[in-house]
């Protein structure tokens, strides 16, 4: 009997072990296909806070609910970045656009600074779309259109964005007249509990915080002042 059970540890040990790998090899394929089509996701190569980009150009792509959410795990809302398989994802909380309660959920991002950017910088919002297999809710972390401000920084290429003074949704995606920047995940409305857990962690809670009483002239860590003149 002894026997018996080891084997079939064993053999559960073996067939979560060909999982994991699997899925990592999955993960693995879905970024360097993004690799190998940045320049039609950003034909100047220019990536800066251009997260935005990635979210159209998957969108518009024929991809499964579970593709579409993998796909987003590898690039940074925030900066553009391209994320490494096997990145953990930070817990926060953004503001419901139409109600301003905070919603946590996961974030995956490049570098820390772009959590607290979009804490503090952008709005989310749960919407449906129709996708391979069928439509689906999802939930979009937005940013006020940036197109008309006169400090948009220039670091950032403004045709990526807009038509002038309004979104281009040839471009970029837009929900109630406001861009898109990228995926968040497991989102759901805060508990006091939730609050508490990201305001103690060392990241969210206390890198956040100094981030914050950096003045915007002076910062000069993750995007810097970039996403922020765009975002705010």
């Amino acid at each position: 009997m002894k026997i018996i059970l080891k084997a079939i540890i064993f053999s559960l040990f073996l067939n979560a072990s060909g999982f994991a790998e699997v899925n990592f090899q999955q993960k693995k394929f879905y970024y360097e296909n993004l690799v190998k089509n940045w320049s039609k996701i950003f034909p100047d190569k220019n990536r800066n806070a251009a997260g935005p980009r990635f979210f159209k150009y998957l969108i518009d792509q024929n991809l499964t609910y579970e593709e579409f959410k993998e796909y987003n795990k590898f690039y940074c809302p925030v900066s553009g970045s391209l994320i490494n398989p096997g990145e953990k994802p930070d817990y926060i909380f953004v503001k419901e656009l139409k109600t301003e309660k905070n919603i946590c959920g996961k974030l995956y991002r490049c570098c820390w600074p772009c959590s607290c950017d979009l804490m503090n910088y952008a709005k989310v919002k749960k919407i449906k779309h129709k996708f391979k297999d069928g439509t689906k809710k999802i939930d979009v972390l937005l940013i006020n259109n940036p197109c008309s401000k006169k400090d948009f920084p220039k670091e950032v290429n403004k045709n990526y964005f807009c038509n002038q003074q309004r979104l281009n949704d040839e471009e970029v995606f837009v929900v109630d007249g406001k861009l898109v920047i990228g995926l968040f995940y497991e989102a759901k409305k805060c508990l006091k509990t939730d609050i508490k857990k990201v305001e103690a962690n060392e990241i969210t809670g206390t890198f956040c915080a100094l981030k914050n009483d950096v003045p915007l002239e002076e910062m000069n860590i993750g995007m810097g002042d970039i996403f922020i003149k765009m975002a705010r």
